[in-house]
């Protein structure tokens, strides 16, 4: 793998990092019998861009500096913000890792989301491009991992250097079940916590981290569920994920960057937007892809320890 294709450490923390780490919780709302005359001192005094529109404990819609440059610009009389604001709100989950607000935002365009609670529904905080950036910010701020990287890549040679046997292999499965968007990527973030504390070099375990969470999406969103299995050795590691599900009528086509064939709910969560093998097929050195409509799809992951080529498909 090139500079260029290798993973960075941003890539991997929009991953890692939860929305509700980086979201703003103390959150400025508007009822919606706010006239469009007072938003402008609203916003300005606030230093916001753009609020919740909240009725009771109900959030009925959200309002922006947009909405009211529009109406300055259309001239029209003064109204409650209720006939201005956007009805059509999509939010995002607090429990979401943050790659879910960026894939949103590439989606809509929009420049905030509001966060609920999955169960409650209950409007926790707010997020904007902004909150993602600061939040990145500081995360690397604090984060060492130039000096995890030196302790891990001695770790993992002393690891398979101390096992007296004519060859180790290390095996890890972890079953997905489909449709749970809770649950969603906890196969991902356990392997990847397995091989931090194996001393997998850093580079390597974003790649599989990355590859393993698209994978496991797509269990999540176009099957019932299936495993993830990962066999570790000491200069690869290969990760096949199954399922029984409808299968892939034509593999060429879902290998092409942006096909999905996600349904438009799934694509509003934020998920489906046909990157996912596009992704993984940049982070794998080999990947394989098998399927037969009606019994299920293989997907086959090499990644080679060693050597960071470029990706290889069949």
């Amino acid at each position: 793998m090139t500079p260029d294709n290798k993973i960075s450490r941003i890539q991997e923390l929009v991953y890692e990092i939860r929305i509700g780490e980086v979201m703003q919780s103390d959150v400025i709302t508007i009822s919606p019998q706010t006239h469009m005359s007072e938003l402008r001192k609203i916003l300005r005094e606030k230093r916001i861009s753009g609020a919740p529109v909240m009725d009771g404990d109900e959030m009925v819609g959200i309002i922006s500096i947009e909405d009211f440059i529009k109406w300055l610009a259309d001239r029209e009389h003064d109204c409650p913000i209720s006939e201005k604001m956007s009805k059509d709100v999509q939010t995002l989950y607090a429990d979401e890792p943050l790659t879910q607000a960026v894939n949103k935002f590439e989606r809509f365009g929009f420049g905030r989301f509001a966060v609920i609670d999955r169960q409650s529904r209950r409007l926790l905080g707010i997020i904007t491009k902004g909150d993602i950036v600061e939040g990145l910010l500081k995360k690397l701020e604090i984060d060492h991992y130039k000096e995890e990287e030196e302790i891990y890549c001695r770790r993992v040679e002393h690891f398979f250097e101390d096992i007296l046997a004519d060859k180790v292999v290390l095996l890890f499965q972890y079953d997905v079940a489909g449709h749970d968007f809770k649950r969603a990527g906890e196969g991902a973030s356990r392997l990847k916590a397995s091989l931090k504390r194996l001393g997998l070099d850093p580079q390597i375990v974003r790649r599989v981290a990355i590859a393993t969470y698209e994978a496991e999406m797509n269990l999540v969103i176009y099957t019932d569920g299936g495993q993830i299995r990962a066999r570790v050795e000491p200069h690869e590691i290969f990760v096949k994920v199954a399922d029984s599900g409808p299968g892939i009528p034509d593999i060429q086509k879902v290998l092409q960057p942006g096909y999905s064939t996600a349904p438009e709910w799934v694509r509003n969560l934020g998920f489906g937007a046909g990157m996912g093998l596009n992704n993984i097929f940049k982070c794998a050195s080999k990947m394989e892809l098998k399927s037969v409509v009606g019994k299920g799809t293989q997907l086959y992951i090499r990644i080679d320890t060693k050597d960071g080529a470029m990706s290889e498909t069949n």
